[in-house]
């Protein structure tokens, strides 16, 4: 349990409720520094944990779980802000929701979680690029003028994707379900979706 991947990961999950306190402060350049350090952090833990062959379930759970606490406290906090309209959080969380509502479907029919499709992997990362990319502008005003417009860009690309890659999870859902009894439950590398 205590890995050095595992130990960055906890360390990304304490930092959130202080960039989420950070972010709703309007301490903008304190909080793109956690999230520089978080992304930093993010890539570090993987990598050690393939180099170091420490790869563990633990890890496989608390690195999506620190991704999606992020991207939420990022969106909470631009919007409580009003940098950011409600109905985009709603958008992003509701996609997770549904993805947790599938999850449960699976559970049911006794299965695992569906292996990770490129799209959300994708989706993820324009979420990713997209909130520091709206908070750098508010940080500094002087750079607003093509951060802001790249950051929606992403951003709204991103929460398309999102939506497209969990309707390729419900078809793959209902697709596994339907498979006779006695077949492998599909496994998967990570719970990132």
């Amino acid at each position: 349990m205590w890995t050095v991947p595992n130990i960055l990961s906890f360390i990304r999950l304490a930092l959130v409720p202080v960039f989420l306190w950070l972010i709703v402060e309007g301490e903008d350049i304190a909080a793109l520094l956690v999230l520089v350090v978080s992304s930093a952090t993010d890539f570090l833990d993987g990598y050690l944990a393939r180099r170091l062959n420490q790869i563990t379930r633990l890890g496989q759970l608390l690195d999506p779980a620190a991704d999606r606490l992020y991207i939420f406290a990022a969106l909470i906090g631009l919007a409580w802000r009003d940098l950011v309209p409600w109905w985009i959080v709603l958008v992003v969380v509701g996609r997770d929701v549904f993805l947790l509502g599938l999850g449960v479907v699976l559970a049911n029919f006794g299965f695992g979680p569906l292996p990770v499709h490129q799209l959300g992997k994708v989706a993820t990362f324009c979420l990713f690029y997209a909130l520091p990319m709206i908070m750098l502008g508010e940080a500094f005003p002087a750079v607003a003028w093509w951060s802001q417009p790249v950051g929606w860009a992403f951003g709204l690309w991103g929460a398309f994707l999102y939506w497209w890659a969990g309707i390729i999870y419900a078809i793959e859902t209902v697709r596994v379900i339907r498979l006779p009894r006695g077949t492998a439950p599909v496994q998967s590398d990570t719970l990132e979706l």
